[in-house]
């Protein structure tokens, strides 16, 4: 039987990336200031997420699934990889402008990929941060390929503000891009199959542009979705405390609890992905306990049953399962 579960952050340095995982989600970076991903549950080639303490400190993710997958998974023990990715994200400077594939077409360009839908929550943001989710109402491909050669693609895209609490829900296939000044959490399927539309002209070290993806990105575009709104939250109760659904696609579920006295999770056979956003909490299973300090990922196993989270005082947290 296996304790709640919280992992090494893997941290990912990128040209767009800032310093703030450091100084407001308090993970350990170095002195550069290029730190873009904490990668906080990965079980993909790219990383490997570690036991971060406790008897099984030091193992990894895809040997978790091996030898207790049962107990991990649950109803879901199936499959052989951990289906979700999650991560913080700090936007310093804006991302490229970029399209995921789905399931089928990522299988295409990379059989040992999976597709890559995801939703974002916003943590922080400045007054003027921005992200460009989806295309502008009528945009065709044939004026969007115009656009991306005459360099005004900026006209096609569907800007839109956000605020933190905002959630914005990326199915593949949609154009998109996160601008400066955000900090976020993100729930995504496991997958780094990343297509590069456009990098605003940017270069690298060296000089040289970045590459980009331009033929695979547009095979992977659904010129039907148009643009994309932050989600509007559902309110729901169980027999524990009232919360928020953000998120119910055929890939995860994120729900938003706000709690000031425990709380209950039962996990129904089911993993569940515990995301502190503020506050601080200790959750208490029937197999173990885990600290949950602000910025913190708990993987609460499947064999879990009825946890508690007790909070020190005001806590924000998502919950994250596979529907």
């Amino acid at each position: 039987m296996l304790p709640p579960l919280t992992f090494q952050p893997i941290l990912k340095r990128i040209r767009w990336g800032g310093r703030r995982l450091g100084t407001l989600l308090h993970k350990q970076i170095g002195e550069a200031c290029d730190y873009a991903e904490s990668w906080e549950i990965a079980d993909h080639a790219d990383g490997q997420s570690l036991v971060a303490d406790g008897p099984l400190a030091g193992q990894s993710l895809s040997s978790l699934i091996r030898n207790h997958g049962q107990d991990l998974l649950g109803r879901q023990s199936l499959g052989s990889q951990f289906p979700l990715l999650i991560k913080f994200l700090d936007a310093h400077d804006w991302l490229s402008l970029q399209v995921h594939p789905d399931d089928r077409l990522a299988k295409q360009f990379n059989p040992s990929e999976n597709g890559k839908t995801e939703a974002w929550v916003i943590i922080d943001s400045q007054p003027d941060s921005q992200i460009a989710a989806g295309l502008r109402a009528g945009v065709t491909s044939e004026q969007f390929c115009e656009a991306l050669r005459n360099g005004t693609v900026e006209s096609c895209l569907n800007l839109i503000s956000v605020k933190p609490g905002d959630c914005i829900m990326v199915p593949a296939g949609t154009v998109h891009a996160l601008g400066p000044g955000i900090v976020l959490a993100e729930v995504q399927q496991q997958s780094n199959l990343t297509f590069r539309l456009f990098d605003w002209g940017r270069v690298d070290s060296s000089g040289k542009p970045r590459p980009v993806h331009v033929e695979e990105s547009l095979a992977c575009t659904d010129f039907t979705r148009g643009p994309v709104a932050a989600v509007e939250p559902v309110q729901l109760c169980d027999s524990s405390h009232p919360f928020e659904e953000l998120v119910r696609c055929e890939h995860f579920v994120i729900r938003r609890h706000r709690f000031l006295d425990p709380i209950r999770i039962s996990t129904d056979d089911r993993f569940r992905v515990l995301i502190c956003l503020n506050g601080s909490a200790v959750v208490k299973s029937k197999y173990g306990n885990a600290q949950m300090p602000v910025a913190t990922t708990v993987l609460l196993p499947a064999c879990s049953g009825v946890t508690q989270v007790i909070p020190t005082g005001p806590v924000t947290m998502l919950e994250v399962l596979c529907p």
